[in-house]
């Protein structure tokens, strides 16, 4: 196995990273059992608690966050595994145990009620959490799921989950994650996206650790997002119109499981909130009124 080659681990322009840590600043919340979840918050009123994709973060809510702070209280985490988040205990983990870990954060926050929006990967946990019967699913009050990710885990996608985990290892051994940047950044974005939302983008996936990366490849390998639907609150389900990662096709595959029509983001890729970040902050600020 080759060593990963050895690239400068991409740097934020100084001023988007000040802005970072004064308007959503960072804190280590613990949960129980020694365990711990980084959270990004910002904002006062009803909790909308944001998940994000396998590549990604909790900075990258930012500017989606901003826009929506005088609305609602906006909360994104770090994964078990990302930022300084701490790992979850088993090496193959499935939807269900990251929102375990994420119903234990809503308890350290007493947060009893809340919007729940699922981006990517962030999708799969969202759409485990709100499960009918599942413990956390009571204090869901709407369910958002952008650009969701099915997963690879139904028997028919079997064959297409070995390919799929051993691409993505093979790339993590062979590049390093500063390498992986390089690799897959650019498919997250549109053609159209500006050079901002590139180095945001390029900066969230530079943090990755190791370890949390491999177990969310065994969740992307192992679980399928259909098994959990339809959620048990209602729900939307929107797509960038230009994703070529859980392209609108697929997305749409998710909204009718769902049994509702999926939204399509205009001028938007995959981290259609990265590079769209007004159009996504006015559907989740529609939710909010839907409930208010």
């Amino acid at each position: 196995m080759n060593a990963p080659v050895s690239i400068q681990a991409p740097a934020l322009p100084e001023g988007e990273y000040a802005w970072l840590e004064t308007a959503f600043p960072e804190r280590v919340v613990p949960v129980g059992d020694g365990a711990a979840v980084s959270v990004r918050e910002c904002g006062t009123g009803l909790a909308l608690v944001c998940l994000h994709g396998i590549g990604s973060g909790a900075a990258s809510w930012l500017q989606t966050a901003a826009l929506l702070a005088p609305a609602a209280r906006v909360i994104a985490w770090d994964a078990p595994g990302y930022g300084a988040s701490t790992p979850l205990t088993m090496a193959a983990p499935r939807a269900t145990d990251y929102a375990q870990r994420l119903c234990r954060m809503l308890d350290a926050l007493q947060i009893d009620r809340c919007v729940l929006v699922g981006h990517s990967m962030g999708a799969l946990v969202a759409a485990a959490a709100a499960y009918p019967g599942h413990e956390s699913a009571q204090r869901i009050d709407r369910l958002v799921l952008i650009s969701p990710a099915r997963g690879y885990g139904a028997p028919e996608r079997l064959v297409q989950s070995g390919h799929v985990r051993a691409e993505r290892l093979a790339a993590l051994a062979d590049l390093g994650v500063a390498g992986m940047v390089l690799k897959r950044s650019a498919r997250l974005l549109s053609d159209g996206a500006s050079e901002l939302a590139r180095e945001w983008v390029r900066w969230n996936m530079g943090r990755l650790h190791d370890g949390g990366y491999r177990q969310a490849i065994e969740l992307l390998c192992g679980d399928d997002l259909l098994a959990y639907l339809p959620p048990a609150m209602p729900v939307r389900v929107a797509c960038g119109a230009l994703d070529v990662v859980t392209t609108p096709v697929a997305c749409a595959e998710v909204a009718r499981a769902c049994g509702v029509a999926l939204e399509s983001i205009a001028d938007a890729g995959h981290a259609c909130y990265v590079e769209q970040p007004a159009a996504v902050a006015a559907l989740l600020r529609n939710e909010i009124r839907n409930i208010q």
